[in-house]
């Protein structure tokens, strides 16, 4: 019995210096607004009464538009939650000295949980009210160091599978230009959340 494999995904095409400047341009503008948005509330931990019947999706509209806080992590790592919707959620983050490793370059831990953020967040986009879900498994393959210069990154997460003990994902992190610098993911345990239904 023989497998029949899909074909490989084409990569994203690469943007002139020109093209790349007028995404990053866009980037910047969206995450703005969002972290405008978010500001209202700012980080914190949602209480259990303030996400009791709501979905994964809305609990995540909801820190999109301000009415419920936002992980803190994101404040510490300088990235932040730009758009989700059924199985897919994209953040964005700005690799900074704050980030370096020894040699200089953006540590390898910043890629890993901004790929791992955008992976859990998919996930969490089609929990029921009253489920929720940690991480079991992360593998991350980076492609290419990553400097400051680049100014902003994104991390694109989306679900392949969801099921009623595990899900699954897949994420990949890039510049405005098209560049791909890693790409991710994650197996998840998916379990009833006490007192949130």
């Amino acid at each position: 019995m023989s497998a029949v494999l899909a074909p490989a995904p084409a990569a994203a095409p690469r943007l002139s210096a020109d093209e790349a400047q007028v995404v990053l341009q866009q980037w910047i503008a969206e995450a703005e607004a969002t972290d405008a948005r978010m500001m209202r509330v700012g980080p914190g931990v949602a209480t259990p009464a303030q996400i009791m019947g709501k979905t994964g999706l809305e609990q995540l509209e909801a820190m999109l538009a301000g009415e419920l806080p936002f992980a803190p992590i994101a404040q510490t790592l300088d990235f932040s939650l730009i758009a989700v919707s059924e199985g897919y959620a994209l953040f964005q983050g700005r690799p900074g000295p704050a980030h370096f490793n020894p040699m200089g370059g953006v540590h390898g831990g910043w890629f890993a949980t901004m790929l791992d953020s955008a992976l859990g967040c998919a996930v969490h986009t089609l929990m029921p009210a009253g489920r929720g879900y940690t991480t079991a498994e992360l593998s991350v393959k980076y492609v290419r160091g990553l400097s400051p210069q680049v100014g902003r990154v994104r991390a694109e997460g989306k679900v392949l599978h969801c099921g009623k003990q595990l899900a699954t994902a897949e994420a990949r992190l890039f510049g405005p230009d098209g560049t791909l610098y890693a790409h991710a993911t994650t197996t998840c345990l998916v379990f009833d959340l006490p007192g949130t239904r």
